[in-house]
């Protein structure tokens, strides 16, 4: 069911409470004037009544008065004076006008019309009802709109955050990565430095013990030294070409700039992979000289175990 049959029914449920209670109010009306009506007549009816019962006790009382004048003057002398003493201290009757009760008149004119009055009291609540539907319906909408808004400037918050925490993690991805190779960068220098110190004290030692032995073979191979380095030279002098750029324009210089910071990058990218294949190379060897080193001390182990 609709707002608008719902709202219909609760105006037609108030329409008939409305002349329920009128009906009821015309009836207690007329209940209340028959009252009125039995109680006026109740009243007079008890009035006529008194003045009956006055007018019986008057006339008793004169047939009462010649019998006692016969029996003596003196009770007759006593009555009178009684009588007059009653009738002075008696209070005078007065007779009791009837009020003259005439119906209501309606006055001639125009008629009444209770119907026509009636549905315009209808239309008149029907309008009021429509006007009721249209501004709760326009209410409806615009808090519709409201909460179509609302949802938009949520989903787009939402968005926001989202795109927010990709950037954040992007972020603490790179951040990680760099500490990383930072710590590989640093991993190798150590070791490359504890390498080269480890040479440098195998280098004494040997000079200590064989000074002479050595200086001969360095004396032998200056000469092969000399040659491989002459080698290394020529095949520099051959790579190092010339850049004849002198007589180049703005865009063969932009060119060959290009040019060379490309092949720059190739090096640098093969100067990186030619480290991490170091240091992997070099991982492996101090794994293979721990299994190597550990062989030994179970093989040593098994050895003794076998000559007890």
């Amino acid at each position: 069911m609709s707002d608008n049959e719902e709202a219909v029914e609760e105006y037609e449920e108030v329409v008939d409470e409305e002349e329920a209670a009128e009906a009821g109010e015309q009836g207690v009306e007329e209940e209340v004037e028959e009252e009125v009506e039995e109680e006026v007549e109740e009243e007079v009816e008890e009035e006529v009544e008194a003045e009956n019962q006055e007018v019986e006790e008057e006339t008793v009382q004169e047939e009462d008065e010649p019998a006692a004048e016969e029996e003596g003057d003196e009770e007759q002398d006593g009555e009178e004076e009684a009588e007059d003493g009653e009738e002075e201290t008696k209070p005078k009757f007065k007779p009791f006008n009837m009020p003259n009760l005439i119906p209501p008149k309606i006055p001639d004119g125009e008629k009444v019309d209770f119907d026509d009055i009636h549905r315009k009291r209808m239309e008149k609540d029907l309008m009021e009802l429509q006007t009721l539907i249209v501004v709760h319906f326009e209410s409806r909408k615009k808090e519709e709109e409201e909460l179509i808004h609302l949802t938009d400037r949520i989903e787009k918050r939402r968005s926001e955050r989202a795109e927010q925490h990709r950037i954040r993690s992007e972020r603490e991805k790179e951040r990680q990565k760099r500490l990383e190779d930072e710590r590989t960068r640093k991993e190798d220098e150590e070791a490359k430095k504890r390498a080269d110190d480890e040479a440098k004290k195998k280098k004494t030692l040997t000079s200590l013990h064989f000074g002479g032995y050595m200086q001969k073979l360095t004396e032998k191979r200056s000469g092969k030294r000399q040659t491989e380095r002459e080698k290394k030279k020529k095949i520099l002098s051959d790579r190092r070409k010339g850049l004849d750029i002198e007589h180049m324009s703005q865009d063969g210089l932009k060119a060959k700039a290009q040019a060379l910071w490309e092949w720059m990058n190739e090096l640098e990218a093969e100067k990186f992979e030619l480290q991490y294949q170091l240091t992997s190379q070099k991982y492996e060897i101090n794994v293979l000289r721990n299994r190597v080193s550990d062989h030994q001390k179970t093989s040593k182990r098994t050895k003794r175990g076998l000559r007890k």
